[in-house]
């Protein structure tokens, strides 16, 4: 009943800030895990396309120029994600005060993200995926944060916090929150905490809402993206979430979601509406971006089976320590060096750089560039390095070799010069390649990790069966990298070029 009486409260309080939400939307709250709730948003009815459903003032969300502690956060400079958590916290601390009350006790006191896992949780659970090494240096960051930026706040007397609401793990759990919920406002209001736009549960590829933002001196409306934050770069894709805002220009969010143009005494509101066509009785869903299961564990702290927008990462050190077990250093440091002044390069996140394998095993073309270069014969090698020295351009014989960018050339051709690259040493390269990246995970196999995810409960081991989910995921990408090698290419599809 607990859960009910919170729902009641959290819908009294809507009314009470002017958020309208409509009476087709069945709002519902159970005690979930943890001391959290279990927050669905269902139709009552039939909805359409184009139907309003909510409209949210900004002056109900909680941002940082909303809080009752905006003072505080520009007294002490607190940018980025970090004046929002110290906002949320100050709002905590100010109980039943705070204009977010009811609101906040709707909220869990935190988001299980793997931020907050014990590191003998984050070895046992991430151990060999995209996320092992990241989620480790969050902790880091995030750490060095609370200690530089709000830690010394609390022996400040003209802030007088209340240290019980301050602590490195209630800071934690603000940023847990404020990782998995927070939308972007507007370029005024920058990210904020946005009042039953958060309750909407996610469905990859499937969104039911959408989020549009409507001026009151305006009679247009401007379309914004949906989900709770932009992120389409996987090495995760996510690490900036958690990154340091002492140590960032740019803070911890760098998506657009509900970008919505605006000054500070604008009145402008945001509408959810419905984009396709919802049955009475189903549950209406956001979408939070085309994520695979790294981001999504990572920023929310669940995975989906058969995620489409999985995708595995392959780092540039092991394709180098790939190449030092076959050549020397120095030939491999030459072969690279060669295959950044042809200006290839990988995707790179923070201080990692990475190669990119789809979800049906297809690895990114500047991978395959640089495998062909490294197995070119010396005297080729040599022929390229002097025609580079001697004009800037790669000979026209050797350029269908090193994927030309010439504009003119159409996608077919493109893709049938990469199936080119496809000899039988760089489609062996790409084997120890799957090997190398298949032993990070340990002596465990992908059958056994199988066996371990059919009997694993959700609901008693969630850290465990999430985890799970994303190791099969990436280990079942290896295998698709095998055949993709040992097929020559050919279920190459949309490949990257850069």
């Amino acid at each position: 009943m607990v859960a009910a009486r919170k729902m009641r409260a959290f819908k009294r309080w809507m009314n009470s800030q002017c958020i309208e939400c409509s009476d087709a939307l069945l709002l519902s709250a159970e005690n979930g895990e943890a001391d959290g709730l279990s927050i669905s948003v269902k139709a009552l009815c039939d909805l359409k396309e184009g139907d309003v459903v909510a409209r949210i003032p900004k002056q109900s969300c909680l941002t940082v120029k909303t809080s009752a502690a905006s003072h505080l956060i520009e007294e002490a400079e607190l940018g980025g994600n970090l004046g929002l958590a110290f906002a949320l916290m100050y709002e905590r601390s100010l109980g039943t005060e705070s204009k977010w009350f009811q609101y906040l006790e709707l909220l869990p006191s935190f988001e299980p993200i793997p931020l907050l896992w014990s590191l003998p949780e984050i070895d046992s659970f991430l151990s060999g995926t995209e996320l092992h090494k990241t989620v480790k240096e969050d902790k880091a960051l995030v750490y060095q944060d609370w200690k530089e930026c709000i830690k010394p706040l609390l022996d400040s007397d003209s802030f007088e916090l209340n240290p019980k609401f301050f602590t490195v793990d209630e800071y934690f759990a603000a940023k847990s929150l404020v990782a998995s919920r927070a939308f972007e406002v507007d370029e005024y209001h920058g990210f904020g905490m946005v009042p039953l736009a958060d309750l909407f549960n996610h469905k990859t590829a499937a969104e039911d809402v959408h989020f549009t933002s409507v001026s009151s001196s305006s009679e247009s409306d401007s379309d914004s993206e949906n989900g709770k934050r932009d992120a389409n770069d996987e090495k995760d894709g996510d690490d900036e979430a958690f990154a340091s805002d002492s140590h960032s220009k740019t803070g911890a969010f760098d998506g657009s979601d509900l970008e919505l143009a605006t000054s500070g005494d604008d009145m402008t509101s945001m509408e959810m509406i419905i984009v396709k066509d919802v049955k009475a009785g189903d549950e209406v869903f956001n979408t939070y971006g085309s994520l695979g299961n790294a981001a999504l564990l990572h920023r929310y702290g669940f995975t989906e089976p058969d995620n489409p927008f999985d995708i595995l990462n392959i780092d540039l050190d092991i394709v180098v320590q790939w190449s030092l077990s076959l050549f020397s250093c120095s030939h491999s440091r030459r072969r690279l060096s060669l295959w950044r002044k042809l200006d290839y390069s990988g995707c790179v996140s923070q201080d990692s750089e990475y190669f990119e394998i789809s979800f049906h095993g297809e690895p990114q073309v500047e991978l395959l560039v640089l495998l062909c270069i490294m197995l070119l014969l010396e005297d080729e090698f040599h022929e390229l390095e002097l025609s580079l020295s001697a004009t800037g351009e790669v000979k026209e014989t050797l350029r269908l070799c090193l994927l030309g960018k010439e504009s003119s050339l159409s996608t077919k051709d493109s893709r049938q010069r990469t199936k080119l690259l496809l000899t039988e040493s760089v489609r062996r390269a790409l084997c120890s390649l799957a090997d190398a990246r298949e032993s990070l995970y340990g002596p465990n196999s992908l059958e056994d990790d199988i066996r371990s995810f059919n009997k694993c409960c959700r609901a008693t081991d969630p850290k465990l069966y999430y985890s799970l989910i994303l190791r099969i995921s990436e280990r079942r990408i290896i295998e698709k990298l095998r055949s993709f090698a040992a097929s020559k290419g050919g279920t190459l599809g949309t490949a990257k070029e850069t």
